[in-house]
């Protein structure tokens, strides 16, 4: 096990930047997940850390030994792929075995080894087939059986699940978490999922057009958003973004006022005319009745309906502004079942109003 540690990582090529500035460093034995949006430059770092990509520039640590020059077959790694890349004419156990059998291991021990492995992957029962008579779930445990056996530094798994159905990919995700639990190796894992991230990492690094945007524990990330980008990327559904401008000592939504919160009059400096965008989780929305507008201090925000998702405990509905292209995401309970087409009023809880600056789109408040 060994700590890794990137610094001032930039990858070129020809006149694309992939990467740029990457600087992280992750403690020995923790689970880091490196997430954002198709081409942030998530796999090209994951690459790099393997030395399938050599960075233009920057420097490269795993452990105490810097690696920028070390090849990939000597980085004591192992790295889990999105296509399984198994061995098709080798059995299970032939597959489990390959790296360690490439690195002139005693025969007894690679034996215990593949035993041990696919004991604790439910795959000893499997053994003799090959990955052909196999299904995705099984194909996908035994790829990392064969990371496992190696026993490495560091684990490095690319959209390992991306090809599972949604069930399947659940499971494994449960099961992914309690093998780091056991193995305490450290473990760099790249997803585009926002659901993974959260619940697999002990920290997570969100990534857009190859630069850092925020790095954190799950929760702080999404309770604490440093931007735009993070904040309407990570929560299913996402952030509610309300574009806004100051006027009249409100903000102005579409032609509706909504009150400033005190810590936002205090935090941030307001004149006429200013631009901001309003960010809100759907959880933070309450639909209220014509009955209980009278026993809410701030005015309500009225939304036409435009999709009812029906999802079982919960309700999420989809709802546009009048006169705007905005539309928020409400989430409420199972009995709540508007038509398209109603109109509700909503109340917004103003203690997790965030600010956004329109032009950056960096928070501004909470500060």
């Amino acid at each position: 096990m060994a700590k890794v540690h990137l610094e001032d990582i930039r990858r070129r090529f020809n006149n694309v930047t992939a990467i740029e500035d990457i600087t992280f460093k992750i403690p020995d034995g923790e689970f880091w997940v490196l997430v954002g949006p198709s081409g942030c430059g998530k796999s090209t770092i994951l690459r790099t850390i393997a030395g399938l990509e050599s960075a233009t520039s920057g420097n490269l640590y795993i452990g105490d030994r810097l690696v920028n020059n070390i090849p990939a077959r000597q980085r004591d790694i192992a790295m889990v792929f999105q296509n399984y890349a198994l061995y098709p004419h080798m059995t299970v156990a032939q597959n489990i075995a390959f790296g360690l059998q490439m690195r002139k291991f005693d025969p007894k021990l690679i034996q215990e080894r593949v035993v041990t492995v696919a004991r604790s992957l439910s795959l000893e029962h499997l053994l003799d087939r090959k990955p052909k008579q196999l299904s995705g779930g099984q194909q996908q445990r035994v790829a990392l059986g064969r990371a496992i056996a190696r026993e490495p530094q560091v684990f490095l798994l690319d959209e390992p699940l991306s090809n599972l159905d949604a069930q399947l990919r659940d499971e494994t995700r449960a099961e992914l978490k309690q093998l780091h639990q056991q193995l305490g190796i450290t473990t760099i894992y790249v997803t585009h999922d926002q659901v993974e991230a959260m619940t697999l990492a002990d920290k997570i690094v969100v990534l857009d057009r190859g630069k850092i945007q925020q790095i954190g524990d799950p929760q702080s990330i999404y309770a604490l958003p440093a931007n735009l980008m993070v904040a309407t990327f990570l929560g299913n559904p996402p952030m509610n973004i309300l574009p806004a401008i100051y006027k009249n000592d409100v903000f102005d939504v579409s032609g509706q006022s909504l009150v400033i919160p005190p810590i936002v009059r205090e935090k941030v400096q307001l004149r006429p005319g200013q631009s901001f965008d309003l960010g809100i989780r759907p959880e933070h929305i309450t639909i209220i009745t014509d009955s209980d507008l009278n026993n809410h201090q701030s005015e309500p925000l009225f939304v036409e309906v435009k999709v009812v998702e029906p999802l079982g405990r919960e309700t999420l509905i989809r709802a546009s502004l009048p006169g705007s292209l905005a539309v928020l995401n409400i989430q409420t309970t199972a009995d709540i079942r508007p038509r398209p087409g109603d109109r509700l009023s909503l109340q917004l809880d103003l203690n997790q109003l965030f600010v956004f600056d329109t032009a950056t789109g960096d928070r501004i408040s909470p500060a």
